[in-house]
């Protein structure tokens, strides 16, 4: 990691004390290793003002960041975009990950258990499914997709990371490895459910977002892309 960031990543695991070791080693882990993170605020992805909601936020750790960001009044890179002033918003299907985040983030994000499956998503600026839908069978994915699509404000993001199922070696590593976290957490009966990222991109085109993509896994052995979606803007009949 890079020393700059130093402040702001101790920024965003320390309140994870609060929760429990456990819960600060994870964050701490999470932010160190896994590069999509930081990368939305290097990038400036994320827009200045407006409502954000994490789908399958877990413990919160990306809320968290993005806390530690919005009150960081010295030390941010000055070759990075000023950091967003976004209203933050979580949901996990894990009641126990659920509490984790609140401990740690106490008031300053709205967070929720359900299942995206079942729930009417609220309007927003930006939603971000970060490793969530290989868990859901494909016509999950798709609903998912189009309740996305008409919560997000004409112009929203979508900001969506999932493994390219056409990567050869690096997609079988990413697969296997999933599998192995399931079985330490006691689910080797989870189905997973991979697309190729041109049937991702299909997939968003069909749900009406312009769709980039980057290579989101450096630093490891994984086939994981960030899905940068926005929302088009219906044309005037």
């Amino acid at each position: 990691m890079e020393l700059r960031l130093r402040p702001l990543f101790e920024a965003a695991t320390r309140p994870y004390l609060a929760a429990g070791k456990h819960a600060w080693l994870f964050a701490r882990g999470k932010l160190r290793y896994d590069p999509v993170y930081f990368s939305l605020l290097r990038r400036g992805l994320l827009p200045q003002h407006g409502s954000l909601l994490d789908v399958g936020c877990g413990q919160g750790t990306l809320l968290s960041l993005l806390r530690a960001a919005k009150h960081q009044t010295a030390g941010w890179p000055h070759d990075w975009p000023s950091p967003p002033k976004l209203v933050l918003r979580g949901i996990d299907l894990s009641a126990k990950r659920v509490r984790t985040a609140r401990r740690a983030l106490g008031g300053d994000a709205q967070l929720d258990r359900g299942d995206v499956r079942d729930l009417d998503l609220q309007r927003c600026s930006v939603i971000v499914l970060l490793d969530v839908l290989f868990y859901l069978g494909e016509a999950d994915q798709a609903r998912v997709i189009e309740k996305a699509a008409m919560a997000l404000e004409p112009g929203g993001l979508l900001l969506l990371r999932e493994a390219d199922a056409g990567a050869g070696w690096a997609f079988q590593v990413t697969k296997w490895s999933e599998r192995l976290a399931c079985a330490l957490r006691g689910s080797v009966r989870q189905r997973l459910h991979y697309r190729s990222a041109a049937q991702w991109i299909a997939q968003l085109v069909t749900h009406g977002f312009s769709v980039e993509t980057t290579p989101m896994s450096e630093g490891t052995p994984f086939a994981n892309i960030l899905f940068v979606a926005r929302k088009v803007s219906p044309r005037p009949a």
